[in-house]
């Protein structure tokens, strides 16, 4: 008899053991859906805020709005949309072409310099030209000490902000656009040539439909960032729809209408975030791997292509830098003060805690999306990260209502101060970290999936801790 059962209560203990496991694994994939839950509802609720203010009408306020705000913001709105899509379009376009195709006496240095205008933000680069450009700026001054007195036409309008942002925000298209065509090679040029096409129909024919995809994926990304610009066109005075936002806010005292067009910005952002993922679906599969190998051109070609570099490089980033500079230095002694440093550290202390927040909260999403890859796990991902194709003013809009709601309500607890969170720390972290999740979510995520199933499997071999597996083997990735 104990011979025949000692299998029996094996079987039994084999059982339990697959039953707890079971109910581990059960119990582990609900706790991480409840934890990207609760995430993706955090970064959510600015942008679901700024939704339901439609329930609250506000007919006298938006009659106004619709009379004398809306069609100019539209018009506005549209023609800086259209000046961007065209000129960092063309600009960025062609300067990938000859960087990553042709050989010429600066491309090594130009490859990688003119993406250098992504690190000065568009209300910089606006607020340099403009102080450059005006009458009182050095250019005018300068013109006028060598006798010629002709009058530089004002650039504070909408076709100046359309042409300042252009030059901030071509890099995204000369980054995807060179990627296709360094992807392509030499492949695509030679065999136009072998079918009798020149390399300027190779250009058009063969080369550009098969980076349209990258071309317009940067082109998109450009727009989105014109839909969120505030400060450039605050600079050049061009009502939008983030100023009209703001001025809603501050000059009607309604949030509510602000919020209300805030939706509306949101509904044209995200026409717009439909529009990239259609052509992100498509990039890479039109690109092969091609000979990188460069070709050479005429002497006359050489000059006018590093000329064209030389000119956007210094219109877009090094005249403006150099500006800066100067102002700074002739400023320095004058103006500085403790109040800087002030400013230093909180910009430090600010950076540091949202850099801190959104990479562990995009850690645990990217590691939490390895782990499940169904349907839901996906929408919640997607969700946590949407903040970042929604404009600053928007969010600040959404963020704020939610607080001050909350200030109204400790009032009723014995706090006399109305102002507990509005202002705060944390306020501003909530923002931030709704804004900035992908930026952190998308390199992380790169990252872990180069981390291969049989090094994962190998790690839980070696180990029984999971925090040891994580310092020694996925921490480093």
């Amino acid at each position: 008899m104990t011979k025949t059962s000692a299998p029996k209560d094996n079987t039994v203990k084999d059982s339990a053991v697959s039953t707890a496991r079971q109910e581990h694994i059960v119990a582990k994939r609900i706790f991480s859906k409840s934890v990207i839950g609760l995430i993706s509802l955090f970064m959510l609720i600015p942008i679901l805020i700024v939704l339901f203010s439609w329930t609250q009408p506000v007919a006298d306020i938006w009659t106004h709005m619709m009379e004398y705000v809306l069609p100019q913001v539209l018009k506005n709105t549209a023609i800086l949309l259209l000046m961007v899509t065209v000129i960092a379009g063309s600009i960025g376009t062609a300067l990938a072409w000859i960087t990553s195709m042709y050989r010429f006496p600066g491309q090594r240095f130009f490859s990688w310099a003119l993406m250098l205008p992504l690190a000065m933000p568009a209300y910089v680069l606006a607020f340099v030209t403009v102080g450059i450009v005006d009458f009182s700026g050095p250019l005018q001054t300068g013109l006028r000490d060598l006798g010629i007195s002709t009058a530089i036409p004002s650039i504070r309008n909408v076709w100046g902000a359309g042409l300042i942002l252009s030059l901030a925000f071509y890099p995204y298209v000369y980054l995807l656009a060179r990627q296709a065509f360094l992807s392509q090679g030499r492949r695509a040029i030679e065999a136009g040539q072998m079918l009798g096409l020149s390399r300027s129909r190779v250009l058009f024919r063969l080369a550009l439909p098969q980076a349209l995809p990258w071309i317009i994926g940067g082109l998109l990304l450009a727009s989105m960032e014109t839909l969120a610009d505030f400060g450039a066109v605050s600079v050049f005075n061009v009502d939008t729809f983030t100023t009209a936002i703001y001025k809603a806010w501050f000059g009607f005292f309604s949030l509510t209408t602000a919020a209300q067009l805030a939706a509306l910005l949101i509904g044209v952002v995200f026409i717009v975030v439909l529009f990239e993922q259609y052509w992100q679906a498509k990039r890479g599969k039109a690109v092969t791997q091609g000979n990188n190998r460069r070709l050479e051109a005429s002497t006359p070609a050489k000059i006018a292509m590093t000329l064209l570099c030389t000119v956007v490089f210094l219109i877009a980033f090094l005249v403006p830098f150099l500006q800066l500079f100067y102002w700074t230095a002739m400023n320095f002694r004058q103006d500085f003060d403790a109040r800087y440093i002030d400013f230093v550290t909180n910009s430090l202390m600010i950076a540091s805690m949202t850099t801190l927040l959104i990479a562990v909260l995009a850690i645990i999403i990217a590691w939490i999306k390895r782990q499940y890859s169904d349907k839901t796990t996906k929408l919640m991902i997607t969700l946590a990260n949407l903040g970042y194709v929604v404009p600053g003013t928007v969010l600040a809009v959404g963020v704020f209502i939610p607080i001050a709601w909350l200030d109204n309500q400790l009032i009723g607890f014995g706090i006399t101060s109305n102002q507990v969170l509005s202002g705060s720390v944390i306020v501003m972290l909530l923002a931030l970290s709704t804004r900035f999740m992908t930026v952190s979510f998308q390199p992380i995520d790169r990252q872990l999936q180069r981390l291969t199933v049989n090094q994962e499997a190998a790690a839980k071999l070696l180990s029984d801790s999971s925090l040891q597996r994580w310092r020694q083997v996925i921490y480093p990735y």
